[in-house]
């Protein structure tokens, strides 16, 4: 079975209609505090331990920005990498990027021996300038040019000789991510295995007949899948049929083409017969069946790694924490606990990276921990408790660890965006 390298992931079809106007105020209220926190953190290069973003705001002049910091202007090209900067400052302050030559380029600010880079934009077009962030100290600086089906090339150095530097990072490569990427999808194929073993309990107990053990069942095979979240996008087509839900199908749960966990889900918990389910039961276990036989043939794609470790939280609190994919079963906590276990499994795997490049990488962990625990205490590891009777209380609790997690995970996916370093 052909399954497509992972890429960028579309957004997983959700459940129609809305979850209870409080949950979805307080999920909206989180995921744009958390959106308005990483913008911070990336474009200012915030003290997080993390360069300057990739990306930045088009714009072609040089006078100084409305909240006063100083401007400068700095050619991009393979002729004159670095052209411009005369007067080193230390202190936050912006750089008006323009790119002379007539292809797109990448730039980096970095350290010219350790190759730590301070800040970055990505795709400057020919002919246009974009502004860089970034705050400098006392050190030695360069910006490198990068331009497209070109060499790098690496401009002067020049030199600051007071203030504290912001942050900086090594580049990563696509080569240093490589490793990681095998074991993840090593660890993945194992986990195949086990989904296998346990929707083959699930048809069972549909087969039989026996849909109070078919609803035991069905719990721990959905969870296994779940654990899986960064490989969502190497599963292709199989990915919808196995867990799609019915957003933007015209026969809403009564379309044929909402197959899946959810499917079931939706039967076991509103009174539907075993015969009713048998197909759609055999048609997810194959579905399974097949994923796992191909899994060898997959790519995990190394550079994205870093995006979907951060990407299944954003999704637990934008999805599973407003109970818009929930159909009937009450288990939307004890999913958002598999996908921790899931994000944990790609941290793991990254952790040597991340280890010389991330200083906030242990505060990460412990916060996975006080996610784990606050979830625990929810009963989400055995029998959880629905989210529409949770007190206001655990329901602040579980949007604030699941706000922060996300706001801490969006460094990880841009420390881990791998760099040209040729």
């Amino acid at each position: 079975m052909p399954v497509p390298g992972l890429g960028p992931r579309p957004a997983r079809p959700r459940a129609g209609g809305g979850p209870p106007a409080a949950l979805a105020v307080a999920a909206v209220a989180v995921v744009l505090a958390v959106a308005l926190i990483v913008l911070a953190v990336v474009l200012v290069a915030a003290p997080a331990g993390v360069p300057g973003a990739r990306g930045g705001h088009g714009r072609a002049d040089t006078a100084a920005a409305p909240d006063g910091l100083p401007h400068t202007t700095v050619e991009i090209s393979p002729g004159h990498c670095g052209r411009g900067w005369r007067a080193p400052r230390p202190g936050l302050q912006v750089f008006d990027l323009h790119n002379t030559s007539d292809r797109a380029a990448e730039a980096y600010l970095e350290d010219p021996r350790s190759h730590a880079v301070h800040g970055e934009l990505e795709g400057i077009a020919p002919g246009t300038t974009r502004q860089l962030t970034v705050r400098l100290g006392k050190g030695a600086y360069a910006f490198r040019c990068v331009p497209d089906d070109s060499d790098a090339v690496t401009g002067p150095t020049v030199r600051v000789t007071s203030g504290v530097p912001g942050p900086a990072a090594a580049p990563v490569t696509e080569h240093d991510l490589v490793p990681p990427a095998l074991a993840y999808q090593k660890w993945v194929g194992a986990g195949l295995d086990t989904l296998v073993r346990l929707t083959g309990a699930l048809r069972a107990a549909i087969d039989r007949g026996d849909l109070a053990a078919a609803r035991r069942a069905w719990l721990p095979a959905h969870l296994q899948y779940a654990r899986l979240g960064a490989a969502y996008g190497a599963f292709g087509d199989a990915g919808e049929r196995i867990d799609g839900t019915d957003a933007g199908l015209p026969g809403g749960v009564r379309d044929p083409r909402f197959t899946g966990f959810h499917r079931l889900e939706y039967g076991l918990w509103h009174g539907r017969s075993a015969g009713a389910l048998r197909a759609s039961a055999a048609a997810l276990a194959r579905d399974v069946g097949a994923l796992r036989d191909g899994w060898a043939q997959a790519r995990v794609e190394p550079g994205q790694l870093g995006v979907r470790a951060h990407e299944i939280l954003e999704d637990t609190v934008q999805f599973e924490l407003t109970g818009r994919t929930d159909y009937g079963s009450g288990s939307s906590l004890a999913t958002a606990r598999a996908h921790l276990d899931g994000t944990r499994a790609v941290l793991s795997r990254l952790r040597p990276l991340l280890a010389t490049r991330y200083p906030q990488l242990p505060r990460l962990e412990q916060e996975m921990d006080r996610a784990r625990r606050t979830l625990d205490a929810l009963g989400a590891a055995g029998r959880p408790t629905p989210l529409a009777r949770l007190t206001r209380r655990q329901r602040e609790a579980v949007d604030a660890v699941f706000g922060d997690l996300v706001e801490r995970l969006a460094p990880v996916a841009v420390l881990c965006d791998p760099r040209r370093t040729t």
